[in-house]
């Protein structure tokens, strides 16, 4: 399992349970005063109903509380997007184009996968493209959901800190085989992602060879 400091997942985390502690205070209070209402106003106790006039400090509370908390959500969620949204300057860049029902991953030489290789604690930027209905690129580990959309070219990032893999699922319903649009981020320490770099950069730039070189023999 990630630590909290890989992709957002202290940001995302922190702010959907502060929000939970919030709806949790405001559940417990409100079924509270509702029990209290309905015994200290029963008709057992009030057989003549009365007439309640409005009460200026109380309303002005109910308005300044719920204002108060909806600005601290906003802020809290606030500060995770910035996050989100200030790429690395020496973030690697790799374009992804969803297309039903696959990924595609190309990497700045050239190679092109359909699982997401990355190396240990590097910064990776995400290009984001589809090549025809709306997708949504979602890593749960790290806690990244991005959407794909055509003719739009979103971006997003994230550092992984763990060797493994990990799940890439497709967010939007994209079609019938949705459900199948999976692929992984596989985590690889630093040294064996430079190597596996360089091999596949050299297994691509000879194959075009090595298909030139059958068609001469073929003759």
């Amino acid at each position: 399992m990630l630590s909290s400091d890989s992709g957002f997942i202290k940001d995302v985390d922190g702010v959907f349970l502060f929000i939970l502690a919030i709806s949790l205070v405001l559940l417990i209070l409100i079924t509270l005063l509702m029990v209290y209402f309905v015994i200290r106003y029963s008709r057992k106790r009030n057989p003549r109903p009365s007439n309640i006039e409005g009460n200026v400090p109380l309303e002005i509370l109910w308005t300044v509380i719920p204002t108060i908390l909806v600005i601290g959500m906003f802020y809290y969620g606030w500060i995770g997007y910035e996050r989100m949204k200030n790429i690395p300057a020496d973030a690697i860049v790799i374009e992804v184009t969803a297309r039903m029902w696959e990924w595609e991953f190309v990497y700045p030489n050239g190679v092109k996968t359909d699982t997401l290789y990355v190396p240990l604690g590097k910064a990776i930027q995400t290009n984001l493209i589809s090549a025809d209905v709306n997708h949504s690129f979602f890593v749960p580990a790290f806690r990244l959901k991005k959407d794909v959309i055509p003719n739009k070219k979103n971006q997003a990032w994230f550092r992984a800190d763990e060797v493994g893999a990990y799940d890439i699922a497709c967010a939007e319903y994209c079609g019938l085989k949705h459900s199948y649009m999976y692929s992984k981020v596989v985590v690889m320490a630093e040294e064996d992602f430079d190597s596996w770099y360089a091999q596949m950069y050299g297994t691509s730039q000879a194959a075009p060879a090595d298909t030139a070189a059958k068609r001469t023999e073929g003759r």
